[in-house]
């Protein structure tokens, strides 16, 4: 070809290309291969969010599209996600239900669609993450058309697409547990994001800390990982959450006042509310003292702001903390929030919860034993083996020791207060079948109530760490309807105080039996932190009570009987903060001196109760146990701050009060 026909002009080669683009179709392939050429727009994960995200009818309360502007606070948190952000570890340390795990699927949603590159996404064991695969990332993932593109159906041959593993072009989703170890050293991860960290075990299959082989995962992406740490707090000292946001620059979320402008970050001592009457609760402002009405809660979340309180160690950390008084209209209301600290008032569980899960805060487990000789100048008089006015519901703990049995008996009333009535001690232990018969005779025994009338024990608890076989054995002649075998079990990261029963083997003289005994697993340092502060908080002077002041909720009233030893056994212990071999710390309970029955005797008959269902009874429960026994309602005698019913969300289904004379006589005592 000569030089003259090699080089054609610009009006020949237009007319070129319509010649050769003249077909049906043309102009919808020049338009997708510019569209193909065209740079993907630099989104952060909110706006991403917001145009490509839909939340499902399977996953969320409120289905449709994802609207950022629902939580606003969200914002800045997601975009800290984005790559255009240079922070590499996002904390967030955060009360339950305020949009963080959608947060964090919107972040799984942006790296599959718009940053792709391999992610680790952790739940506290892998059965969550299968559940939130399930529940989740599934629903995430078919209510959005482009990520339905991105990621292929599951089918039984692809291996590509499975419950713990989500293959995208350019990147994987890898979903486990942070009890598997594997799991968590499977493959190397760009982003990562740890869902529930304070659930996490202390150590992955004995490897080490869950979070630590989590983040070594991405060491190799240097200044391009994103990491994104999510948890509601737990104990104080034990808490990842708060020690991760504690080296952070600690942001929170300020809100103008609607009346003045004062801004300021909302604290829970600022909403106040008539005692007694929850739905009145309003904020006041830090500046003006003014009351804020909670429909202004909308405009303040829209123009709030976060600010760091802090330098962080690590500048390529930021933290933020937010409780549940940010929650939008709609969610979880000021008037809510109140009702549920006057229904923990006097529970510690109760409390733990709303301080967890409401105020986003860990809770400070007071492990300090009180000075006995100080209880010595707590007594009160009242006659040996009777059980005072208050007190209308009977438990009992047992201890077993080599040579004897200890049983203290407990009475409760309305507010967890409790009064030691009897201290029993049998001798001869396990091995002495003389023993056992009298511990079942202390079943049948009563106890004169103030009324005149009688009561039984209506459950006793006892502990099953010495001789186990026979402590079943004994239990499950007596029957399980007013005995509870139950385990002591360590620590504080426990959903329930109590949990059970579950049936364990027996064996009776070398049989095997075909149903073990039923078997109460149970919190002891959960009850002993609970008991300790009971008996250090304040109580009115004579004075005062005979000008008709209370005693407040969870009081332990003492009679003049117990003596100085018995003091000592139930101020026997402390709560200390220990590193383990790996470093880790941890709060264990520690004797101050060898004996502790009467501590341990107390925690039991406490579990009895808690197994009872007390801790659910509403004040008409209380109400119809004291009109069996002719005394006054006890609600008549009290404060409303003192009324307030323990969560709904503790114990067992709240039992149906005693109908007739029901236990109040009866031998057994087991109409539960």
């Amino acid at each position: 070809m000569s030089a003259r026909n090699s080089t054609a002009s610009p009006r020949s080669a237009l007319v070129l290309n319509e010649q050769i683009l003249a077909f049906d179709g043309a102009q919808d392939l020049l338009r997708a291969w510019s569209q193909g050429i065209r740079p993907d727009p630099n989104l952060t994960v909110s706006e991403w969010a917001d145009r490509h995200r839909w939340l499902s009818s399977r996953a969320s309360a409120e289905p449709g599209r994802y609207r950022t502007a629902r939580t606003p606070y969200m914002r800045e948190i997601m975009d800290a996600l984005s790559p255009s952000n240079s922070a590499q570890r996002v904390v967030f340390m955060k009360a339950a239900q305020v949009g963080a795990t959608e947060a964090g699927n919107c972040f799984i949603g942006f790296v599959m669609h718009h940053a792709p590159g391999p992610m680790l996404a952790v739940q506290p064991t892998v059965e969550l993450a299968k559940r939130n695969s399930r529940q989740r990332i599934d629903p995430l993932i078919e209510e959005s058309p482009e990520l339905r593109e991105k990621v292929k159906p599951a089918r039984s041959r692809d291996a590509g697409n499975t419950m713990l593993s989500k293959e995208f072009a350019g990147g994987i989703l890898i979903l486990t547990g942070a009890n598997s170890a594997v799991g968590l050293r499977s493959t190397p991860a760009r982003y990562i994001f740890l869902d529930e960290v304070d659930a996490y075990p202390a150590s992955a299959d004995e490897e080490g800390d869950p979070v630590s082989l989590a983040e070594a995962r991405s060491l190799t992406f240097a200044h391009r990982r994103k990491v994104f740490l999510v948890s509601t707090p737990t104990i104080k000292g034990l808490s990842r959450i708060e020690r991760e946001f504690e080296a952070s620059d600690q942001r929170r979320f300020f809100v103008p006042c609607p009346h003045c402008g004062e801004e300021q970050w909302l604290k829970f001592e600022r909403l106040r509310w008539e005692k007694g009457q929850p739905e009145t609760a309003v904020y006041h402002c830090e500046g003006c003292e003014r009351p804020i009405a909670e429909h202004h809660k909308t405009v303040m979340l829209e123009r709030g702001a976060w600010r760091a309180t802090a330098e962080a160690t690590d500048p390529l950390t930021v933290g933020y903390h937010l409780s549940a008084l940010y929650s939008p209209l709609g969610w979880l209301s000021w008037a809510r929030i109140a009702r549920a600290w006057e229904a923990a008032l006097g529970n510690d569980e109760a409390m733990r919860a709303f301080r967890n899960t409401i105020l986003g805060e860990t809770w400070f487990e007071t492990g300090e034993a009180p000075d006995w000789q100080r209880l010595q100048g707590h007594k009160e008089e009242w006659k040996p083996g009777t059980v005072p006015a208050g007190g209308v519901f009977l438990t009992a703990g047992a201890d077993v020791q080599k040579d004897r049995i200890e049983v203290d008996v407990w009475a409760w009333g309305s507010g967890l207060e409790s009064w030691l009535i009897d201290h029993v001690m049998i001798a001869g232990g396990p091995a002495d079948p003389a023993c056992w018969q009298k511990l079942s005779d202390l079943l049948g025994r009563t106890w004169q109530h103030a009324s005149g009338q009688h009561l039984t024990i209506a459950r006793l608890a006892i502990d099953t760490g010495y001789e186990t076989s026979a402590v079943y054995a004994w239990a499950r002649q007596v029957g399980f309807g007013q005995v509870a075998p139950i385990k002591g079990l360590e620590g504080f990261n426990r959903a329930s105080p109590v949990t059970g029963p579950t049936y364990v083997d027996a064996t009776v003289g070398g049989k095997r039996l075909r149903r073990g005994a039923r078997l109460w697993s149970v919190a002891t340092s959960t009850f002993k932190a609970e008991t300790y502060r009971f008996l250090r908080q304040g109580r009115p002077t004579p004075e005062e009570i005979t000008a008709g002041a209370s005693f407040p909720a969870g009081t332990v009233h003492l009679p003049t009987w117990a003596d100085s030893e018995w003091l000592k056994q139930l101020t026997a212990e402390q709560l200390v903060t220990v590193k383990t071999k790996r470093g880790f710390t941890k709060l264990e309970w520690q004797k101050l001196r060898e004996r502790n029955e009467a501590l341990d005797c107390r925690v039991y008959a406490r579990a009895a109760s808690w197994i009872a269902g007390i801790d659910r009874w509403s004040e008409t429960q209380w109400a119809a146990l004291a009109d069996e026994l002719g005394v006054a309602t006890p609600a008549a005698l009290k404060t409303p701050t003192q009324l307030a019913a323990p969560s709904a969300s503790l114990g067992p289904a709240t039992p149906r009060p005693p109908q007739g004379r029901g236990w109040i006589g009866r031998r057994r005592g087991n109409w539960l």
